[in-house]
């Protein structure tokens, strides 16, 4: 086995154990991504580089900005750590012809991973990445390119002016607790909000390698302060990011908000103004469409991965791009999740009229929903044959509930006669099976997700 073959990009690029991110597979990966650029026909040769807050990003960063330049590209480099959506949005801006960000996003600390950007800045399709793991075996030597230049840049104060810019609002009289979970957004989140005239209470908004020794993604049970904080009132409204800062989560004085519902509300208010379908992914909240069919509008449904809400956007021009974990973009601004511009458009819904009545109307208008997501433990190797006898065992009702459909567009989506769903997929970036489930009361919740549970339990120790 070559040590190469440990290389796969998966849903959001390649994330591995930092283990794996050996000089000779760093190399290797920047190397065919460099063989890539140089097919592209775009009228530029500079490529952005940039770094989560994990230990060796930053060195990894540098060792891949070195192996770029002997192509004869010029790198922007990250003056520091950074928000995956700040290099895809200055790729966008600037025509630049691609970009990498180093990152495992949300995942443990002992993780790392490396994320392509191609020119346009919208996450890599399986195209790009198929081709770069194709490529890495091929022995490729920077021969006859003329030596590129590496350029420190503040992608930091770049995205705070960008993110401003995107959203007219004042937030004079509004108190926000930010969460930075130790990760990138601090600087840009607290700051942005800041300048548009927020107060805003720092929470781990300084630098640890280790997020603080837990994985830095913002659900309920890890941002408990910031829940303390704003349900005693200390602060208004509370906001948090995940370790690259794609990804956006709130707590109102009502407690934390999820995401099914911050999509939802976002594409509810931007409707007031503006029309256009909806980007979800299979795993995300029928509220959605039922916002759409009131507006009459469209939803585009995906698989899981942001990549191909990108992709959807930009095929139906839509208004706003989405998924379950708090990922959202909008027309207009770059076709990447991006958490800080997430957190000013709630943080000014907010500031025009609560979240939490928000909340009530849009439940009170399109009916009760509840949503939940857990992992079951499955090692890589057994994932496509657990899912393949489930697809040979489909079950005929869950929890009592009839199946009247399934959908196979990402794992197996088990569609219920009440109008509530299971979703079983692989995870893309850890050894679990993915397991969501949407139904209009709590204990109806429960009971689909033990039922799936079960049946994967059974399927596993047949």
């Amino acid at each position: 086995m070559s040590e190469l073959d440990r290389i796969s990009f998966g849903t959001d690029g390649w994330r591995d154990h930092r283990s794996a991110f050996t000089d000779t597979r760093v190399r290797a990966v920047a190397s065919a991504f460099a063989d890539h650029l140089h097919e592209l026909d775009v009228g530029t040769d500079r490529v952005a580089i940039g770094y989560d807050a994990r230990r060796d990003s930053p060195d990894i960063a540098r060792t891949i900005a070195e192996t770029i330049t002997a192509y004869g590209f010029d790198v922007w480099l990250a003056s520091r750590d950074c928000p995956t959506p700040a290099i895809a949005s200055v790729i966008d801006e600037f025509d630049l012809v691609g970009g990498v960000m180093v990152t495992a996003s949300h995942n443990p600390p002992a993780y790392n991973g490396i994320k392509l950007i191609p020119y346009g800045g919208a996450p890599a399709l399986p195209e790009l990445t198929d081709a770069i793991e194709a490529n890495l075996g091929r022995e490729t030597e920077p021969e006859g390119y003329p030596s590129g230049s590496t350029t420190s840049f503040d992608f930091v104060e770049h995205h705070v002016e960008t993110v401003l810019s995107r959203v007219d609002t004042a937030l004079h009289d509004l108190t926000v607790a930010y969460d930075a979970m130790y990760g990138s957004g601090r600087g840009v989140t607290d700051t942005a909000l800041e300048r548009a005239g927020a107060n805003v209470r720092r929470l781990r908004c300084d630098r640890k390698e280790d997020f603080g020794g837990d994985a830095p993604e913002p659900d309920e049970h890890r941002l408990k302060t910031l829940i303390e904080v704003v349900t005693s009132g200390e602060a208004d409204l509370g906001i948090a990011n995940d370790g690259d800062a794609d990804r956006v989560a709130i707590v109102t004085p009502s407690g934390f908000v999820n995401a099914h519902l911050l999509f939802a509300l976002m594409y509810e208010d931007l409707l007031k103004d503006a029309s256009g379908p909806a980007v979800r992914t299979v795993s995300t909240t029928f509220l959605i469409d039922r916002i759409a069919e009131a507006h009459h509008e469209q939803v585009i449904e995906t698989a899981v991965g942001f990549k191909w809400v990108a992709a959807a956007m930009a095929q139906h021009d839509a208004l706003i791009g989405g998924e379950e974990s708090g990922g959202f973009t909008v027309r207009g601004h770059v076709r990447e999740k991006d958490g800080p511009l997430a957190a000013l458009l709630l943080a000014d819904a907010h500031h025009r009229r609560s979240i939490d009545e928000r909340v009530d109307d849009l439940l009170d208008q399109y009916g009760q929903i509840f949503q939940v997501t857990e992992s079951v433990d499955c090692p890589d190797e057994e994932k496509a044959t657990v899912l393949h006898d489930l697809n040979e065992q489909q079950p005929t009702q869950l929890a009592g509930r009839s199946v009247e459909a399934i959908n196979d567009t990402d794992g197996l989506k088990f569609l219920l006669e009440d109008g509530s769903w299971v979703l079983i997929r692989p995870s893309g970036t850890e050894p679990k099976l993915r397991v969501y489930a949407e139904a209009a009361s709590e204990s109806s919740l429960r009971a689909l997700i033990d039922a799936a549970t079960s049946i994967l339990d059974k399927i596993r120790d047949s």
